[in-house]
């Protein structure tokens, strides 16, 4: 029973993972993508004033992405 669940697992699973290789996005569905909201910066003004404010309570220049701040704690 064991070997018949491994024999069919192994026949199936490349025709699970098969069927999601022909999936893309069209030409015609990517201006859906390109809407306002589907962005991950929505505003922009919001987000430049968020790392002025990061960078001005940091004092270090690029602390969003940096190891460390400037308070001199690392």
């Amino acid at each position: 029973m064991l070997r018949l669940t491994k024999v069919l697992l192994l026949l199936i699973a490349p025709l699970a993972m098969a069927g999601c290789a022909g999936m893309g996005v069209k030409p015609y569905e990517r201006e859906h993508l390109a809407e306002r909201a589907m962005q991950t910066d929505t505003d922009p003004l919001t987000t430049a004033f968020n790392d002025h404010t990061y960078f001005s309570t940091e004092a270090s220049s690029g602390g969003r992405s940096f190891g460390g701040g400037g308070c001199g704690c690392n």
